[in-house]
C-alpha cells in the first residue's frame, strides 16, 4: 500500500483526460474526498450517476478509471482496506467464523462518525453473539462529506432485533442557559431519536449576541478581543466573577468557524499586531482553489500583459467571446512581435466591434485595477471584467473572493495582495502553536468532543452556516434535508463547545440560526428595537465602547461611559478616542469603521468604500462623532 502522494501524479492524468484541466491541490483534495465518499457510502452505479449531476465534476468517470489503474499497478488506499476487509468477511464464512470468535464484544465509540462501509463490517463481526454496543450522538454527525453515516443509529433498533437505545440526556459541560438553547434549537432537527438535554450545572452567564455592523467588523472585534485575551485580561469572559481577572491561562478562549478559509482575514490581523494564537487543523486548500488563482492570474496579467501563459489560463473566463485556436493564435502573435497580447488580438484578430469593444474596455480595467486598493482591485475584476458572470455560469460562488476582498481592504495595491496572500499562506504552513497559548483558532469539525471556556462563534451568517437555507423543509428532498439538518448539527456541535461563555456574531447579514438560538422571529427587526437607546455605534471594540446583550441588558465596557455621542472634542481629544475598529459617524457619510490612523490621516471604511481624511479637519469642522 502506499500513501496519496504516489498516486497524486496518476490522479492529476486521469482529471486532466475526463476535462479538469490542470488540477489546482484544492481539486485534488475534493476529488479524494468524492472516491472516498463513494467507497464508504458503498454506491451502486446508479447512485454513482446521481452524485456526479450533484457535481461539477465528472466523477463517475474519475472514479471508475482511478479504481481500474490502482487495481492494475496493485495498488491500495486507505478505503479500500474496508472494501476488502468487506468482501473477505462476506464472502469466506471461515474468516468470518474466526474473527467473530476472537472478537466476542464489540464496542464503537464515536459511532454517529462511522461510515455505512464501516457500520456493515461491525454488523457481520457481531452477528454471531449480537454483543454489540455503540455509543454515539447522532446530532453531533458532522462528517457527512467523508461518508459519515448516522442512519445506522436511527435504525439500530430494526437492524439489531432486541436491541436496547440508552439515552444520556444531562451535560455536564456547559452552563445551563447554553444548554437550554442548544436544546430548543436541535429539536428542529427531524433525523434523531427523541431526547432532550438538560444541565448538571447552574444557569450562568447569558449566551452573549455581539451585533456588529459588517463582516469585516468581526475580525477587528476579535483582534481586540485577543489583545485581553494574551494579555492577562480575562474582562471578556461576561461574567462578573472573571471581568478584570489578570490570570488569562486559565481561560481558553476558542474563536469557532466553519471552514479554515474564514479565519484568515482574522489570521492576517492576528500577524500584523503580533498577537499570539494557535490553530488546530490549519488547511491550505484556499490558496490553491480555483476562485483565488484566477483573481491572482488576472491582477498578473494586468502587470504583464505580454504574459501569453497567463493570457491563456484566463481568457476564457473574461468577456472576450475568443475560442482556443484564436487565443493561441493571439498570444502566437504577441510572442512573435514583442507586443501585448490584447493589442496583437486587436490589431490582426479581423473582430466584430461588439469584441474590439469589450477588449478595449478589460484593457482600460486592466490599468484602472493596478490604482486600486486590493479590495476595491477585486471587486473590480468580479463586477467590470466579466468573472462574476463565469462564476454563475459554472455555479461556483463568489464566498473566497469575499475572503480575498477582506484580505485586501488591508493592503494598498493589488501587487501588494498577492504578496500578503503569498504570506499569509507561508505563515499558516509554518505555524508553530503555542500550546500555552489562551487564545484557540479552530473549525468547528475540529472542535469536536473539546471545551473551551469561551467560545466566539465567527461567520455564522446564511450563505456560510448555513450555506444554503431551506426555504421550506416539509417539501425539500431527502438529499437536501440531511445536507440542511448537518449544517444545523455543526452549529449545534460549536454551541456546545462553551463552558462558561457563549458569544455570537450578528451583522446585518440575516441569520437564520442565530434567530433561532437566541429566540428571536426576526433578528433584524429585534437589533433595531434593542439599539434604539444606544445610538447603534461603539458596539465592534472590546478595548473602547462596545454594545453587548447579556442578562436582557446593555452595558458599556472599557471607557465607562456606554455607547454615545462625543460632540466638541477638540483635535488632541478625537485622536486619543479614536483607533483601529472604532465606530463612528459622519455628518455628511454616515456611520463607519476606522479602518487605520497615521498621524493627522485617518481612514473609514463608509459601507463599501474607504475614505482619506484629515483628522484636524474634522475635529475643526465637527464633522465626526463617537
Amino acid at each position: 500500500m502506499k500513501d496519496e502522494k504516489a498516486t497524486t501524479g496518476m490522479l492529476i492524468r486521469i482529471c486532466q483526460d475526463h476535462g479538469m484541466g490542470y488540477p489546482t491541490e484544492s481539486d485534488l483534495k475534493n476529488v479524494r474526498t468524492l472516491i472516498t465518499y463513494i467507497k464508504n457510502m458503498m454506491l451502486n452505479e446508479e447512485e454513482l450517476q446521481k452524485l456526479e449531476e450533484e457535481s461539477d465534476i465528472r466523477i463517475a468517470g474519475i472514479y471508475r478509471e482511478y479504481c481500474r489503474q490502482m487495481r492494475e499497478q496493485k495498488l491500495m488506499d486507505y478505503d479500500d482496506q474496508m472494501l476488502y476487509a468487506y468482501n473477505m468477511l462476506r464472502k469466506d464464512p471461515g474468516v468470518l467464523a474466526y474473527f467473530q470468535n476472537r472478537y466476542p464484544y464489540i464496542c464503537v465509540d464515536e459511532a454517529q462518525d462511522t461510515s455505512k462501509i464501516q457500520h456493515a463490517i461491525i454488523a457481520l463481526l457481531a452477528a454471531g453473539t449480537g454483543n454489540l454496543f455503540m455509543v454515539g450522538d447522532e446530532d453531533q454527525s458532522i462528517y457527512g462529506f467523508r461518508a459519515a453515516y448516522p442512519e445506522a443509529l436511527l435504525s439500530f433498533e430494526k437492524k439489531h432485533p432486541g436491541a436496547k437505545v440508552l439515552l444520556m440526556e444531562e451535560n455536564f459541560r456547559s452552563n445551563a442557559k447554553i444548554v437550554e438553547a442548544a436544546d430548543k434549537f436541535i429539536q428542529k432537527n427531524t433525523l434523531r431519536h427523541e431526547k432532550h438535554m438538560r444541565a448538571a450545572r447552574e444557569a450562568g452567564a447569558d449566551i452573549r449576541e455581539i451585533s456588529l455592523k459588517s463582516r469585516k467588523a468581526q475580525y477587528v472585534y476579535l483582534m481586540k478581543a485577543a489583545q485581553e485575551c494574551t494579555t492577562g485580561m480575562a474582562g471578556m469572559s461576561g461574567s462578573e466573577e472573571h471581568r478584570g481577572r489578570a490570570d488569562a491561562s486559565v481561560t481558553e478562549t476558542a474563536v469557532l468557524y466553519r471552514d479554515n478559509e474564514c479565519a484568515i482575514p482574522l489570521i492576517d490581523l492576528l500577524e500584523r499586531k503580533n498577537i499570539p494564537y494557535r490553530m488546530r487543523n490549519a488547511d491550505l486548500s484556499f490558496f490553491t482553489h480555483r476562485t483565488v488563482l484566477d483573481v491572482q492570474n488576472i491582477i498578473r496579467f494586468a502587470m504583464d500583459p505580454k504574459d501569453t501563459e497567463l493570457f491563456m489560463q484566463i481568457y476564457y473566463r473574461l468577456k472576450l467571446f475568443f475560442n482556443k485556436k484564436d487565443a493561441l493564435r493571439y498570444a502566437q502573435i504577441s510572442q512573435e512581435k514583442d507586443m501585448e497580447v490584447l493589442d496583437a488580438a486587436l490589431k490582426y484578430g479581423n473582430l466584430e466591434k461588439y469584441q474590439e469593444d469589450n477588449i478595449r474596455n478589460l484593457k482600460r480595467q486592466m490599468v484602472r485595477i493596478l490604482n486600486m486598493p486590493g479590495d476595491e482591485a477585486v471587486n473590480q475584476i468580479l463586477t467590470y471584467m466579466g468573472y462574476q458572470d463565469y462564476l454563475k455560469k459554472m455555479g461556483m460562488n463568489v464566498n473566497k473572493l469575499e475572503t480575498v476582498k477582506l484580505i485586501g481592504s488591508r493592503v494598498e495595491s493589488p501587487e501588494k495582495l498577492l504578496e500578503r496572500l503569498e504570506e499569509l499562506r507561508t505563515i499558516i504552513q509554518e505555524k508553530v502553536s503555542d500550546k500555552d497559548c489562551p487564545l484557540i483558532l479552530s473549525t468547528m469539525h475540529a472542535s469536536k468532543g473539546l471545551e473551551y471556556d469561551t467560545v466566539y462563534l465567527l461567520d455564522v451568517m446564511d450563505g456560510i452556516l448555513p450555506e444554503k437555507v431551506l426555504a421550506n423543509p416539509r417539501t425539500a428532498s431527502k438529499e437536501e434535508l440531511e445536507t440542511y439538518e448537518e449544517e444545523r448539527r455543526l452549529f449545534y456541535v460549536g454551541v456546545t463547545r462553551a463552558k462558561n461563555q457563549l458569544n455570537v456574531f450578528t451583522t446585518n447579514k440575516p441569520s437564520k440560526f442565530c434567530s433561532e438560538l437566541l429566540g428571536k422571529r426576526n433578528l433584524r427587526e429585534n437589533q433595531q428595537k434593542e439599539y434604539a437607546g444606544i445610538k447603534k455605534w461603539g458596539d465592534y471594540s472590546p478595548a473602547g465602547t462596545y454594545g453587548i446583550k447579556g442578562n436582557g441588558m446593555y452595558h458599556g465596557y472599557g471607557t465607562g461611559h456606554g455607547s454615545q455621542k462625543q460632540p466638541g472634542k477638540s483635535y488632541q481629544e478625537l485622536a486619543d478616542a479614536l483607533g483601529e475598529g472604532v465606530i463612528v459617524k459622519h455628518k455628511k457619510f454616515g456611520e463607519g469603521v476606522v479602518v487605520d490612523m497615521e498621524g493627522e490621516h485617518i481612514r473609514i471604511q463608509f459601507g463599501d468604500n474607504v475614505k482619506n481624511m484629515d483628522l484636524k479637519v474634522l475635529a475643526r469642522l465637527g464633522m465626526l462623532e463617537i
